[in-house]
């Protein structure tokens, strides 16, 4: 029998350092809302998605390109740049085979941090391309890392949700020595009759910081499972549909 690929979760970019990704496809969470709108950009046709970790480095990537320049901070539009984060922003009729430059405060550092790390295999996962990333997770028969975003380091409940997720579905095809695994599963399993409900009931961080924003409908949209279904993978310095 063939030994099973591992399988780790690290619940804030701090911790990225502890785990060897050299040989891994890391998958980058942002829930709310990063990789949601990178995965529903690619899905309403989107030439590509380009991360960029600095809001001048997206300004001058855009001005060059001519390109869409797209991010926040703090949950807000960033000064300077046209667009914001929300996936609500990128319908098909306006960024179909377009580029979009986007800079976002946790999940684009974590996605550069992977690939400085040595990540082979880099790609974006969250609720609404779930089935895509699980899909592709078992292609590979490589180890996995599971690498949560986070919110400015500090843990928080949604992209360790969606880690729970994944491996509720697939985890039996991996070898799971993890206990931060194992407390992404638990959590999911307690969740997931109603993610929102439970991010709610929860009061989780991220959940109030969009509320307090009147983006209730991007929170919802972002625990949906397959609402774009499609798989961001990082080639060649931009995020494309596989």
């Amino acid at each position: 029998m063939s030994q099973k690929p591992s399988l780790y979760t690290s619940i804030s970019p701090a911790l990225l350092h502890l785990y060897d990704v050299s040989d891994s496809v890391v998958v980058i969470i942002d829930v709310l809302r990063a990789t949601s709108t990178i995965a529903t950009a690619l899905y309403n046709g989107a030439a590509c998605v380009i991360p960029v970790d600095s809001v001048p480095g997206c300004i001058a990537l855009g001005k060059e390109l001519g390109a869409i320049t797209a991010g926040e901070r703090d949950g807000k539009v960033a000064e300077g740049l046209e667009y914001g984060n929300s996936p609500f922003e990128y319908p098909r009729d306006f960024i179909g085979d377009k580029t979009l430059v986007l800079t976002t405060t946790n999940g684009t550092k974590l996605l550069h941090m992977a690939l400085n790390n040595g990540a082979p295999i880099v790609i974006t996962g969250s609720f609404p391309n779930l089935d895509a990333v699980c899909t592709f997770l078992l292609s590979q028969k490589k180890n996995v890392l599971l690498g949560c975003a986070a919110w400015k380091d500090r843990f928080n409940l949604e992209d360790t949700l969606f880690a729970g997720a994944v491996i509720d579905r697939i985890g039996e095809h991996f070898h799971i020595n993890c206990d931060a695994s194992q407390m992404a599963l638990s959590l999911y399993k307690e969740a997931q009759p109603d993610l929102y409900e439970f991010m709610k009931a929860k009061n989780a961080s991220h959940y109030q910081r969009l509320t307090g924003f009147g983006l209730e409908k991007d929170i919802r949209y972002c625990l949906t499972p397959n609402g774009a279904n499609v798989l961001p993978i990082y080639r060649d310095g931009k995020l494309v549909a596989g």
